[in-house]
């Protein structure tokens, strides 16, 4: 597992060590956090501390390990800072990717799974979007992760083939601005008992999931016995406008808060939400916590830890 200290990372980790599995976490903790290490270890996670742009140590630890599955979600994931940083963008995102199923291969892994996003889609043409929606990626960040894709699906050889998960926004306890970002704002504002802001006029939707739900399509993707190399859309499958959201948040917090509105920000999608019937049909996957559910176990875990 790589990212093993990152948000999705710990929490699938630790879903895998509680059913048993075996499983080493590779991280280089640069963005990561070193008590998340702590933690799965001592629920018995071997560790790697690892950059996976380094060829040769990814190459030794992959041979010394020699797992069965790769799961791979180490990334740079930030929009902005890959325009910023676009060739440290490839570095991480695609010849780190590149690095890691060479090992793979030479290792004899059986089955990688490749954490990929929503970003590869771009701006909806059709909705739901579907997997054969065209992939035309607006970032720098979008577009390392569809090259970083088509590596895996074209280059790894082992026997279970290869499985791209194109996650959408990903919410759940340890999340980052990141990883559904407007959610992580709407929460630290309403908490602080200031009303929530909304880019736009609150009628844009999004497609959130919960961590827990992509941990669940994570394990059937490494297991699911496939009949070559495929793409699958992880998400709720529900559009949800964010003037709902945020009347939502308020709502768990028991408070009265009117929502600022401000100006759309350049570049924002204005719908997205995912066709997620492949993923239901092939590998018997459904979300399983629903928004509301979701949120207030996420608001609940937060007031307690500052309590």
């Amino acid at each position: 597992m790589t990212g093993a200290a990152g948000f999705i990372g710990h929490n699938l980790c630790a879903v895998l060590l509680r059913r048993g599995f075996e499983v080493w976490g590779l991280d280089d903790l640069s963005r990561g956090f070193a008590e998340r290490v702590d933690w799965l270890r001592d629920m018995g996670m071997e560790f790697v501390k690892l950059d996976i742009r380094d060829r040769d140590g990814v190459a030794e630890a992959v041979s010394r390990i020699r797992p069965d599955v790769v799961v791979h979600l180490a990334a740079l994931i930030s929009v902005p800072e890959s325009f910023e940083k676009p060739e440290l963008y490839r570095e991480v995102n695609v010849e780190g990717t590149g690095n890691l199923v060479s090992a793979a291969n030479d290792s004899g892994v059986w089955r990688f799974v490749y954490a990929s996003s929503a970003a590869v889609y771009g701006d909806p043409v059709k909705l739901p979007i579907s997997e054969d929606h065209p992939t035309r990626p607006l970032s720098p960040y979008g577009e390392t992760k569809l090259e970083g894709e088509r590596l895996v699906l074209r280059s790894f050889s082992g026997g279970g083939k290869a499985v791209s998960l194109r996650l959408f926004n990903v919410y759940g306890r340890g999340q980052n601005l990141e990883y559904a970002g407007v959610i992580t704002r709407f929460i630290e504002r309403v908490r602080e008992g200031k009303p929530p802001v909304i880019f736009g006029d609150g009628e844009q939707t999004r497609d959130f999931v919960h961590v827990l739900d992509v941990s669940e399509a994570v394990v059937r993707a490494s297991e699911a016995e496939l009949d070559g190399s495929d793409v699958f859309n992880v998400a709720s499958g529900k559009p949800v406008k964010i003037r709902d959201l945020a009347y939502m948040v308020a709502r768990i917090f028991d408070v009265d808060l009117e929502p600022i509105y401000a100006d759309p920000r350049p570049g924002d999608i204005r719908h997205s939400y995912a066709d997620i019937s492949k993923i239901q049909k092939t590998l018997s996957w459904r979300p399983g916590i629903s928004l509301e559910k979701g949120l207030l176990e996420l608001i609940r875990a937060d007031l307690n830890r500052l309590s």
